[in-house]
């Protein structure tokens, strides 16, 4: 029997990784969160509750634990590089030094497929660019950098480079934060709309977990792309959006060098408004061609998602039709 911890397991990639897991019979999932009253309901393992942020809790957390899936996670799309710093790079590189002390058989760890955006993406297995203008991307990319010096000691270090979150119990993602700014219509086509958009559903994600919790033959350090079953353009998901909410489409069209200006604008003025800028650069940098495919996580992990990316927009937007009272904020506290 595989022991597999699961941080974050409130959020929405941990919630769905915990599911997968808890459906196989060779795996005692172990559930790692803050708040145990926010799982998922039907869950009924082992639960260890605590602070990622506290020493002592971590050093506690391990015991027993042969693969550890880090979903928690502190996610910011701009600015708050203090705050990402604290509550997301520190914490994960404690549990990822606790794992490596301990020999911990695999460390599986989420990412984004924005990580090597626009040229390298296509490979998972590149090299991150760390943005200046997103100060939550670059630790992200400091935590894939240290997991391959982790790799090459001790350990199989496994990064799922995520596509953009849909589906049931969302948490940041693109789609909320751009509804209510397309009603603006201030917001434009990038580009024509013509780039992808790696959507992928919650299930899918949870099915890699467990893939990766599980797959054999994996050594050393190994990234994955998972996106859902196709990547959609910008431009057919917006028009899907219009179809089914009547959000409205653009009216005009930019590059992206326009629109990076643009973005760059809206950040220097939010100490002057109100509310978070109309649109960051980080959300531009999230609409470029990442070239993201499935095919090493199909080849090494049998990853095969099955959920088409309308059928997960549609889900998230009737949980938006309960959830979103108000608009999303840019930045959430971990899980």
């Amino acid at each position: 029997m595989l022991h597999v911890l699961v941080t974050g397991a409130t959020g929405f990639v941990g919630s769905h990784a915990l599911e997968a897991l808890a459906a196989r019979a060779d795996v005692h999932p172990i559930a790692a969160c803050r708040d145990p009253r926010r799982l998922a309901a039907g869950f009924g393992g082992e639960v260890r509750a605590g602070d990622l942020r506290e020493p002592h809790y971590v050093e506690c957390l391990l015991d027993g634990v042969d693969v550890v899936c880090h979903a928690a996670a502190w996610t910011s799309l701009w600015g708050h590089a203090a705050a990402s710093r604290r509550l997301y790079y520190e914490p994960t590189l404690r549990l990822l030094d606790e794992a490596a002390r301990r020999g911990i058989a695999r460390f599986i760890n989420v990412s984004t497929t924005s990580a090597a955006a626009p040229r390298a993406s296509a490979d998972p297995q590149s090299h991150g660019v760390a943005r200046r203008f997103w100060p939550h991307l670059c630790n992200v990319v400091a935590i894939e950098d240290a997991m391959r010096v982790k790799a090459a000691r001790v350990g199989t270090m496994i990064n799922l480079r995520l596509g953009i979150f849909a589906g049931r119990r969302y948490a940041v993602s693109l789609l909320p934060i751009l509804l209510p700014r397309l009603k603006t219509r201030l917001v434009p086509w990038i580009a024509g709309g013509r780039t992808g958009l790696p959507l992928v559903d919650g299930r899918d994600v949870g099915q890699a977990f467990a893939l990766a919790a599980t797959a054999s033959g994996l050594t050393g350090y190994q990234g994955f792309n998972i996106v859902g079953p196709s990547v959609p353009s910008v431009r057919e998901v917006l028009e899907f959006l219009h179809a089914e909410c009547g959000a409205p489409e653009p009216g005009f069209s930019v590059p992206f060098p326009v629109a990076y200006a643009f973005a760059w604008l809206m950040e220097k003025l939010d100490p002057l408004v109100p509310w978070e800028p109309l649109v960051t650069r980080s959300i531009v940098h999230l609409l470029e061609d990442t070239q993201a495919t499935n095919e090493r996580a199909e080849r090494l992990l049998g990853y095969r998602p099955t959920i088409p990316w309308r059928d997960a927009v549609r889900v998230q937007l009737a949980e938006m039709d309960i959830r979103a009272a108000t608009a999303m904020s840019m930045r959430r506290p971990p899980a």
